[in-house]
């Protein structure tokens, strides 16, 4: 499997890194997490007008670029890595690829290329009190009657849950769980944004009382299908995950050759170097986690758990070592508000956490193992 980029995805990577340069420097990701939309529109407009990055990941025949998880990993990995407040994440990396996977031509035509051209923002909504990614947990019900499906329960944790226009919602049918669309503003929904740790990833409450739902995906117990989801996404969060650890290292590094202690560098002490040489190695095994995980969802979907599993595990702890070991190369700055540290540490722990914590995809990946 591929532990590297091609010359055309490191083309896009360059490409992304210099226009998320120009467009989002730090005063913009601050002034934007703080504004009422919680991302600029005017940008997310042009990353699909001029870039094309809605639908990058998507089927051709839908509006897409017909590329796959390996490009959409470069292009979450450049957005982690500049905190980039925006609905990406949750539009295209969880309900974009849940619908491209579902196998329901039906939804896959009424919502992909809304969602490619950047005119429909949308999310995925499973975890629910307890926290728990796993599709046997859900409580939240399906009723199906004369009129359709409606749903009734309460969602957690939804990533721009408050905002997005299309909800993918996990539900238990009759036949066990199962994935329905509910549109953000149909009657019975209630939503709320949670006063979440991370200030640039906007998280929301979810509250369903008989709501109207369209099913989408495999009939039966789709519990097999959800897991594939979920899968998915945590590549896409290991991806985001490197990102943001590369630009800890690279902050890190950078300040360890300019600030002068006792007459030299502080790079040169042996403490500081050792903390760099340990964050390179952990960022990028990180990475080849990352790029191997992404590999296998392109080639191999059906192989994905158990190096879902291993990414979603070692990029959130390396995330969160580099993130801390930042903040402590940079001392007392790096304990100001006005510094970015907070950020990338505030996004590394909110992101550890998201999907669950690494404890329980180690425990996941010694079940598929065998071990």
């Amino acid at each position: 499997m591929a532990l590297t980029l091609t010359e055309e995805q490191d083309e896009l990577r360059a490409i992304l890194r210099r226009f998320l340069s120009e467009k989002s420097p730090s005063a913009a990701v601050r002034r934007w997490s703080e504004s009422e939309e919680g991302h600029d529109p005017a940008l997310w407009r042009q990353m699909a007008g001029q870039l094309g990055l809605q639908g990058m990941a998507l089927p051709t025949e839908y509006g897409g670029a017909g590329c796959g998880p390996v490009e959409l990993g470069v292009v979450v990995q450049e957005l982690g890595r500049s905190l980039l407040p925006s609905p990406y994440f949750a539009t295209v990396a969880l309900a974009g690829q849940a619908l491209t996977v579902s196998g329901d031509g039906t939804a896959k035509a009424r919502w992909l290329p809304a969602i490619a051209d950047g005119s429909l923002t949308a999310t995925l909504a499973l975890a629910e009190e307890s926290g728990s990614w796993r599709p046997e947990d859900v409580t939240a019900a399906a009723h199906r009657g004369a009129g359709g499906w409606t749903l009734s329960g309460t969602k957690m944790f939804v990533i721009d849950g408050d905002s997005a226009g299309l909800l993918l919602v996990v539900a238990r049918a009759d036949t066990g769980p199962a994935l329905f669309a509910v549109e953000g503003g149909a009657p019975g929904v209630t939503r709320a944004r949670l006063d979440a740790l991370d200030p640039t990833r906007r998280l929301a409450r979810i509250d369903l009382d008989g709501a109207p739902a369209r099913r989408i995906g495999p009939d039966g117990d789709a519990s097999a299908y959800l897991r594939a989801v979920t899968d998915l996404a945590l590549v896409a969060l290991a991806a985001e995950q490197v990102g943001g650890a590369q630009a800890c290292l690279d902050a890190a590094v950078g300040y360890a050759g300019i600030r002068v202690q006792f007459g030299r560098p502080i790079g040169s002490f042996q403490a500081i170097k050792h903390k760099c040489a340990d964050m390179l190695l952990e960022v990028e095994s990180a990475r080849s986690a990352a790029y191997h995980a992404a590999s296998v969802a392109a080639r191999e979907p059906a192989a994905l758990s158990a190096p879902a599993a291993l990414a979603a595990a070692y990029c959130s702890d390396a995330f969160t070592h580099a993130a801390k070991e930042n903040l402590q190369i940079h001392g007392g700055i790096g304990y100001t508000w006005e510094h970015d540290a907070h950020l990338y540490l505030k996004r590394a722990k909110s992101s550890e956490h998201l999907f669950g914590a690494p404890v329980t995809h180690r425990a996941r990946l010694a079940e598929l193992t065998g071990i």
